[in-house]
């Protein structure tokens, strides 16, 4: 899995161009975490893609835009995976390396669950 953090001015539409550009390339998104971010009027967007193929070519057309500030590959060391599983009682949350939290999932087979991955 390769993880991209992109720095964007905080504006309506901007999430909209920056997947165009996975769509018109038919890059499937894995998982997607927006939000504000330590810089005023700016937003941070993380994307993890299973392509590692595409990446670099994927982070020069996010540079191109008007809207990126920044576009970085994150190194795999500094990935970290997230997940809430719904269960009878509640809902659980996990945090660690993608392989553990998805080991967790493999092994306790929750019928609801949400993994997403984040870096910086």
């Amino acid at each position: 899995m390769e993880v991209i953090s992109l720095v964007v001015h905080d504006q309506p539409g901007v999430m909209q161009r920056v997947m165009g550009i996975f769509t018109k390339r038919r890059i499937n998104v894995e998982t997607i975490v927006v939000g504000k971010c330590e810089q005023p009027g700016q937003a941070r967007i993380v994307l993890s893609v299973l392509e590692p193929r595409h990446v670099q070519v994927v982070i020069e057309h996010l540079r191109r835009q008007q809207d990126v500030i920044e576009a970085t590959a994150v190194p795999p060391e500094r990935h970290e995976a997230y997940a809430l599983i719904a269960e009878e009682r509640g809902a659980t949350r996990l945090t660690g390396a993608i392989d553990e939290v998805q080991n967790v999932i493999e092994k306790t087979k929750p019928s609801r669950y949400i993994v997403t991955v984040n870096a910086l």
